[in-house]
C-alpha cells in the first residue's frame, strides 16, 4: 500500500525483495500525493492499482476514504497486506484489512513520542495500525521496546529502516559531492500539521534572519498545496532564499548532500541524514527518532525563530563542532532491511500455507 512518496521510497526496497524471493506483490497507489510515478522508484514492472484518494485538509476523512476504497480490493483476500509508516493512507489501508480480516504486516512499526500531539494525527494513526497488526517490522530496538511495553499481539521482528536501503542505493549512483565554496548552504524541508500558521511563520522568520547573514537557503516546497502555497508568500522573491519545487528522491539526496546544514522535520531524512554523514537540525519539538539525535547527527530546534537562527549561527561559527555530526552512522539500521523484510514475511507465511489450505 502506497500513498506518499516517502511510502513508495521505503516500501520499494521490500516489494523488490519480495519479488527476487519468487513472491508477485500487487501494488496498491492510493493517490494520498497526486502524480506517483511507479518507474521513479523501479516498481515500473509490478502490477498495481491506482485509486482516486488525493490528501485532503481534514486527514480523519481521508482515513474512511481510503478504507472504503481499498476494502472490495481485498475480496477475496490476498495472504497479507502490508502498509508502512503513520499516513492516513496506512491507516485507511490496515482498517480495510482489518476488517476484511486480511493479516496486515505494518513496516517502520513502533516509532513513539508518546505525545498524541507531536506529531499529529501520526502518533495516534502508528499506533492504532501497531495495536493490530499481525507482523510488526520495528526499525530499531527502542522501537521494539515500545512495542512490547504495549504488549501488542502482533509478532515483533527488528529489521532496520527501509529509509537506510532507498538512500544508500541512490547515493551510491551519484557523484561525489563537489565543494561549493563561498557562502555556508542551508537545505530546509517543513510539512508537519502541527506547524502549520505559527510554526511555518516562525520558521520563515528564521531564514529570513539568516539569509541576512549571507548564507544561501534551499527550501524545499512539498506537495501539500497548503504549506506550498503559505512558504511561498512567506519567502517568495527574498534575497538568498530558492523555493525549490517538489523533486524525486536521487534529486532531493543531491541536494542534501550539497548543504552544510539540513533543517527538517521530516521522518525520513531524519533517517537519511545520519548515513549520509549530514548534520541535521529537526524542526520540531519531540521526535519519534530518537536515535539520530542519540548518535550526534542531529538536534532538535522546535519552530522558535530565536533558537533556529542561534543554532544555525553557533554550528556555523564552529567548524569542528559541525563535522562532528557530519560523521556517517547508522543508528537506523544497515541498508539490508527489504531483504530481511522479504525473508520474515515468505517464512511467516509458508508457516501459515497448512492453515490456509484448510479454511
Amino acid at each position: 500500500m502506497l500513498g506518499t512518496r516517502p511510502e513508495a521510497i521505503k516500501l520499494a526496497p521490500v516489494a523488490r525483495a519480495l519479488s527476487a524471493r519468487g513472491a508477485r506483490p500487487r501494488l496498491i497507489f492510493t493517490g494520498q500525493h497526486p502524480a506517483l510515478d511507479p518507474a521513479e522508484f523501479a516498481l515500473g514492472s509490478f502490477d498495481a492499482v491506482q485509486l482516486d484518494c488525493p490528501g485532503e485538509e481534514d486527514p480523519h476523512a481521508h482515513v474512511h476514504k481510503v478504507a472504503a476504497a481499498v476494502l472490495p480490493l481485498l475480496i477475496p483476500a490476498p495472504d497479507l497486506l502490508v502498509v508502512q509508516g503513520d499516513t492516513s493512507s496506512a491507516l485507511g489501508a490496515a482498517l480495510a484489512g482489518f476488517t476484511a480480516r486480511t493479516p496486515v504486516a505494518h513496516v517502520e512499526a513502533g516509532l513513539r513520542t508518546h505525545d498524541p500531539l507531536h506529531p499529529w494525527p501520526e502518533e495516534e494513526y502508528r499506533t492504532a495500525i501497531d495495536a493490530s497488526a499481525d507482523l510488526l517490522f520495528a526499525p530499531t530496538h527502542a522501537a521494539e521496546a515500545n512495542l512490547r511495553a504495549e504488549q501488542v499481539r502482533g509478532r515483533i521482528h527488528v529489521t532496520g529502516n527501509t529509509a537506510v536501503d532507498a538512500v544508500l542505493s541512490i547515493a551510491a549512483h551519484l557523484p561525489s559531492p563537489s565543494s561549493h565554496g563561498g557562502a555556508p548552504r542551508l537545505l530546509v524541508t517543513c510539512h508537519r500539521r502541527e506547524s502549520w500558521g505559527e510554526g511555518l511563520q516562525a520558521i520563515a522568520a528564521a531564514l529570513v534572519e539568516l539569509a541576512k547573514d549571507g548564507i544561501r537557503i534551499d527550501l524545499m516546497l512539498p506537495p501539500n498545496g497548503y504549506v506550498a502555497h503559505s512558504m511561498t508568500k512567506l519567502l517568495g522573491g527574498v534575497a538568498g532564499i530558492a523555493l525549490v519545487p517538489p523533486c524525486n528522491h536521487a534529486a532531493l539526496v543531491r541536494l542534501m548532500r550539497q548543504a552544510d546544514l539540513v533543517l527538517s522535520d521530516s521522518g525520513g531524512i531524519q533517517e537519511e541524514a545520519p548515513a549520509l554523514g549530514i548534520p541535521l537540525l529537526v524542526l520540531r519539538d519531540k521526535t519519534e527518532r530518537p536515535e539520530g539525535l542519540a548518535a550526534g547527527n542531529a538536534r532538535l530546534v522546535g519552530t522558535s525563530t530565536d533558537r533556529i537562527v542561534a543554532e544555525v549561527r553557533r554550528l556555523l561559527a564552529h567548524p569542528a563542532e559541525l563535522a562532528a555530526m557530519a560523521r556517517p552512522s547508522f543508528p537506523y539500521g544497515d541498508g539490508h532491511a527489504g531483504p530481511r523484510i522479504a525473508e520474515i514475511i515468505e517464512e511467516w507465511l509458508e508457516a501459515r500455507s497448512p492453515a490456509r489450505r484448510q479454511a
